[in-house]
């Protein structure tokens, strides 16, 4: 991993001095500037800048937001009615954060599904897959706790239902519930609560994040083929090259976003919630956000309270395995055949979950969203270790190099195949 890195130094005597006493410019060098990654990265390794990206946008909308939001069940509402007609562009502030969360967890979702393809989680990156595992889980509260917050009808009545499922937990259930509540029903108490632990929450995000990257630099990243770069010519400096790239896709990934916030800006939003918060009404169909609805049919699929919250929970837990499940010595699915089939089979699953997870619980949907729920956790407890023990691989190439300029060729200094001929001069 260190044939591209290069030693900072400083020029200035000012860049000597601070670099002696806090070397961060040394960091940020080594870091972001020299650091080698593979050179046959795809695009699908863009979505890591991308979620920083979108986690500073949410934490930056969000504390502007706090600045006029009323965390009481009273005013809560009405203080969410402030921000979108009376605040200097307070409309956009709350259309970009009630939508990032969304943009946030469509790119998160891109990320983890590359990780299980390409097997970014196998050793020696099980502490990196782990961290991105607990941000997803911090991802998920901080959205709960966030969705809550305007008080209205489905906000209020999704409070009151999961809160409920907590109860189901022994033990502690009951006790992690009173704690929630603050009193004995959703009210006041709650939010403040739930306002302070949203607020609190992505700062904590931020710092596993820290951690996310530190051991993604430390082990290196991973790749298309799921081969470690073994010379200097597999790899390139992250600057300019992923640089370049990441840029790119934050570009083009805002601009997916601009048409959500300024053409879509309610449509991932539920219309009920334009409806003030009344405990004495309750909604026809309760359904959280759209990045919850999988959870939510294995929720339901289970007619017993305690198994439906043990499979919800144990469906993301679950994810934090992974490494141990995979018995294949091969890392990316593009050389795994049967895996690879068994693969696609799992995505349609999580996207039948999600849709099922938006019908009423009855009849058919609760049969399939059964049939489903048994395929998502037989795909890591049956398929991931059977399929690695049974399945033959396809032969891996020698080097990334060699799977980016074909066997047998090299790289000259031009970054071009070695004995390539070069483009015949064009007559004026």
């Amino acid at each position: 991993m260190s044939a591209h890195a290069t030693t900072y130094i400083p020029k200035s005597r000012f860049a000597k001095w601070f670099e002696a006493r806090l070397p961060i410019a040394g960091l940020v060098h080594s870091s972001f500037i020299a650091f080698p990654v593979p050179r046959n990265l795809n695009y699908f390794w863009t979505f890591g800048a991308i979620l920083m990206a979108m986690l500073g946008s949410q934490i930056i909308t969000g504390v502007w937001l706090a600045m006029h939001y009323q965390p009481s069940a009273t005013e809560a509402f009405n203080s969410v009615e402030h921000i979108m007609r009376d605040v200097n562009y307070g409309w956009l502030l709350r259309y970009m954060h009630a939508n990032g969360a969304s943009m946030f967890f469509i790119a998160v979702y891109v990320h983890m599904f590359r990780n299980l393809y390409y097997g970014s989680y196998k050793a020696p990156r099980e502490v990196l897959y782990i961290l991105g595992v607990i941000i997803y889980l911090l991802m998920m509260a901080t959205a709960f706790l966030g969705y809550t917050l305007p008080w209205g009808q489905m906000s209020f009545w999704g409070a009151t239902v999961i809160t409920n499922i907590l109860a189901a937990i022994p033990i502690v259930g009951d006790t992690i519930q009173s704690l929630l509540w603050g009193g004995y029903s959703v009210g006041n108490p709650t939010i403040n609560r739930f306002f302070s632990l949203h607020y609190l929450l992505p700062f904590m995000i931020a710092g596993v994040v820290v951690l996310h990257v530190w051991a993604l630099h430390v082990t290196g990243q991973n790749n298309p083929t799921g081969i470690p770069i073994k010379t200097g010519k597999d790899a390139v400096p992250f600057t300019p090259y992923a640089t370049i790239k990441d840029v790119f896709a934050v570009v083009v990934f805002f601009a997916f976003f601009a048409y959500w916030i300024f053409l879509q800006p309610n449509y991932l939003g539920h219309a009920d919630n334009y409806i003030p918060a009344n405990p004495a009404v309750t909604p026809a169909h309760i359904v959280p956000e759209w990045y919850f609805l999988p959870f939510y049919a294995i929720l339901r699929a289970v007619p017993d309270k305690l198994g439906g919250v043990i499979l919800m929970f144990g469906a993301v837990i679950i994810l934090a395995l992974a490494p141990w499940l995979d018995t294949s010595r091969v890392r990316s699915a593009n050389y795994r055949p049967i895996y690879r089939q068994f693969f696609w089979v799992f995505i349609f699953c999580c996207f039948l979950l999600g849709w099922l997870g938006s019908k009423p619980p009855e009849g058919g949907y609760v049969l399939a969203s059964r049939i489903a729920t048994f395929y998502y956790f037989a795909h890591f407890l049956i398929v991931m270790p059977l399929v690695g023990l049974f399945e033959t691989p396809k032969p891996l190439p020698g080097s990334i190099l060699e799977s980016v300029t074909g066997p047998g060729k090299q790289v000259g200094s031009s970054g071009m195949p070695a004995g390539a001929a070069a483009a015949p001069p064009t007559k004026g």
